[in-house]
């Protein structure tokens, strides 16, 4: 029976694989392992590291004749061992400290150059998710007439970003009725959330009907709107070509299915909104992202926000081979530096 306990000659020897098989997409041999001089073993001894290692789950071998490949599990246990583990640099690539701003309004710029820049830097596909507007406190809301029946919010955040979106009323309404609308919302529930001022005029309805009747109900209408609306999460996607070709991705026909799934958005943001950690990176290989066709992909994504509050979440995705003691320390701080661009601008800006 092999012993399930993995020694440090053992650990050394899996690192070493998943290393070289990263850099150059090929089986390793045990030849392989004895010319890099890191390991004080005799092929003979690398050899049996080896079999021991595939007997239990960290490594496989594609042919009988090739050297072995890490599995997910080899994988896992070199993330988690050697590159998580790691104290993370405080500087970050030099593409993010010369391109990317400390401050900006306008939060879907800001997000598509945090996209383009994980992109750019990871040679892989980046992406930002952007938050949920009905879960943002807001310090002021707007709502503007486009048609009887298209309405335009605009909500300004506590750190005075402004995001807008557009809805559909059920019925149609004058601008007037916006303002009182609007009036009525940024003097009761300025600070709280479009879901937590739904919630309250729904319990607080009947108390207040007789003298705002007309205002509630179509506030109401609109605040359902706001929080029904489907997709409410926007992701934006960059570097998509830089999947093709790349090892394990090679197939046009799978690709094709991991875009659509990227485009249907709906499984990833799910994926995703599990994860709320602001302060720690994670890692899920293949299979561990539990959606379809993405099993020869890798995910490292982290969190962004303000104050202690996930906004939203950002990072890489690309084959399972991609450099991993790169590719966590750039999310890590392309993460850190949209919390603080964020951040200077909630401090420095005044409405």
């Amino acid at each position: 029976m092999v012993k399930s306990v993995l020694r440090d000659k053992d650990r050394k020897v899996l690192n070493l694989i998943v290393e070289s098989f990263v850099r150059h997409g090929r089986p390793v041999s045990s030849g392989a392992i004895c010319q890099t001089r890191r390991v004080a073993a005799s092929p003979a001894t690398l050899r049996n590291i080896m079999v021991k290692l595939e007997a239990l789950g960290y490594l496989s071998q594609p042919h009988t004749s090739a050297g072995r490949v890490p599995t997910d599990k080899g994988l896992r246990h070199y993330v988690g061992r050697v590159v998580v583990e790691k104290a993370l640099p405080e500087e970050g690539p030099p593409l993010i400290q010369e391109e990317f701003p400390h401050r900006t309004a306008d939060f879907d710029s800001l997000l598509l150059q945090a996209c383009r820049i994980l992109a750019d830097s990871s040679d892989a596909l980046g992406f930002v998710i952007s938050p949920r507007l009905f879960r943002l406190p807001f310090e002021h809301l707007r709502f503007i007439k486009i048609s009887d029946r298209r309405i335009l919010i605009i909500l300004v955040t506590p750190f005075h970003m402004v995001l807008t979106e557009t809805l559909e009323s059920a019925v149609p309404l004058t601008q007037a009725d916006l303002d009182r609308a609007s009036q009525y919302v940024n003097q009761s529930f300025r600070g709280k959330t479009i879901l937590a001022a739904q919630e309250a005029l729904v319990r607080e309805l009947p108390k207040y009907r007789a003298k705002y009747e007309d205002t509630l109900d179509n506030l109401l209408t609109l605040l359902k709107a706001a929080v029904d609306k489907v997709g409410e999460e926007r992701i934006f996607l960059e570097g998509t070509s830089r999947l093709l070709g790349k090892g394990g991705l090679s197939d046009l026909d799978k690709l094709r299915l991991l875009f659509r799934s990227f485009e249907e958005k709906a499984a990833l943001v799910r994926l995703l909104s599990d994860f709320v950690s602001l302060d720690r990176v994670k890692v899920l290989i293949g299979s561990e992202a539990n959606l379809p066709n993405v099993e020869d992909c890798s995910l490292v994504l982290s969190h962004y926000g303000y104050s202690n509050q996930v906004l939203g979440t950002l990072g890489v995705i690309g084959p399972k081979r991609i450099p991993y003691e790169k590719i966590i320390p750039l999310v890590d701080r392309m993460a850190k530096r949209v919390s603080l661009a964020i951040t200077v601008f909630g401090r420095e800006v005044s409405l």
